[in-house]
């Protein structure tokens, strides 16, 4: 357990570094309906500590068996386990298949056969030669798919996964049954951009660093993964910085783990191509989607602000719409019993 927990706090250092590149450049509810707004009971715990799960019986990703298909012009590493209906999940910018929040694989695992897998140019899974771009990785997602014979699949994708799996969604609506969008935004001139001066000086700081190769101050990790908390759940946690263990990687080397910073800088510029303005993202194209859509969002998002998650509520008939009060980018792992509670709802509800 402890390796899965040092993974996640890597995790979250690292994507709330890439989102601040990204973004700055450029309680359960009792009934659902068309958009619906559930907030997170925020008196249930009052862990100083970040609650990573309280789950027991946990998928150990690490001990599932690694094993790798040939896509067009990429080997690409993959997991699979669990049984019943497929579900494929996309991870975010620069993070591997083993960053998923333990508890949540477990709740998919009891009813679904789950694929996580590592994108272009991370991890296991080797770069090629195409140009890295959203497009790109979803027909790498859809090739993946035809290599493994799943002819249509619930897909889940978190940050820059949710703009993948939006985009296959699109591009191959006849691949997907169901779409999950975690801290999501279609793109292009629709997307509400962050507006934080605090956020835009460390990401300064954080590039200078890298740059330079110089190493990050335990100060600087616990700034990176506030960024990524949000003020409601810090708020909520206030000895937050004085309880958090920081393992002792604070190399930039270190939080890039299994990405050359060639490959970190390509999916970078993929991204912010999707939320560049000179162009119209996937917003009006997903008014065409006829399938069951989960968003979520926490309301203190500041790399991928809450209300894109509106601006695509309102473009999916039927889409539903939950927000987490008190969550920020992090929010599967911030409040992972809700989050799951959620997704088992709408899991079992939509078939």
């Amino acid at each position: 357990m402890n390796n899965n927990r040092q993974i996640r706090i890597r995790y979250l250092f690292m994507v709330v570094f890439i989102s601040t590149i990204i973004f700055s450049s450029t309680t359960m509810i009792n009934g659902f309906t068309n958009v619906v707004y559930g907030q997170t009971n925020t008196t249930q715990s009052n862990s100083t500590q970040v609650n990573f799960t309280n789950a027991t019986k946990l998928v150990n990703i690490q001990d599932i068996p690694l094993k790798k298909v040939h896509v067009g012009d990429i080997d690409i590493a993959y997991k699979v386990f669990g049984k019943g209906d497929p579900i494929l999940l996309i991870s975010p910018a620069q993070a591997g298949m083993n960053s998923w929040e333990p508890s949540t694989l477990s709740v998919l695992s009891s009813n679904h056969t789950v694929t996580v897998f590592d994108n272009r140019g991370v991890g296991n899974t080797t770069t090629g030669t195409k140009p890295f771009s959203i497009q790109q990785f979803a027909n790498d997602t859809a090739g993946l798919m035809d290599a493994l014979k799943i002819q249509k699949a619930g897909v889940l994708g978190y940050s820059m996964g949710s703009f993948v799996a939006q985009q296959l969604a699109v591009t191959h609506p006849e691949k997907v049954n169901r779409l999950i969008l975690i801290a999501s935004s279609c793109g292009g001139k629709e997307g509400i951009p962050i507006n934080s001066p605090e956020l835009d000086a460390a990401q300064k700081n954080y590039f200078k660093k890298v740059a330079n190769g110089t190493a990050f101050t335990r100060q600087e990790v616990i700034e990176a993964m506030s960024f990524n908390m949000g003020s409601g759940w810090l708020k909520l946690h206030p000895n937050f910085s004085e309880t958090i263990s920081i393992p002792e990687f604070t190399q930039p080397k270190d939080f890039f783990h299994g990405i050359t910073i060639d490959n970190n800088l390509k999916q970078t510029k993929a991204s912010e191509g999707w939320r560049a303005t000179n162009w119209n993202g996937v917003c009006d194209e997903l008014t065409k989607l006829s399938i069951p859509t989960l968003i979520m969002t926490g309301t203190d998002d500041i790399p991928v602000p809450a209300l894109n998650s509106l601006v695509i509520a309102g473009k999916i008939p039927g889409a539903w719409l939950i927000q987490f009060k008190n969550a920020g980018h992090a929010l599967p792992n911030q409040y992972p019993d809700e989050f799951n509670k959620v997704l088992e709802t709408f899991l079992s509800t939509i078939k």
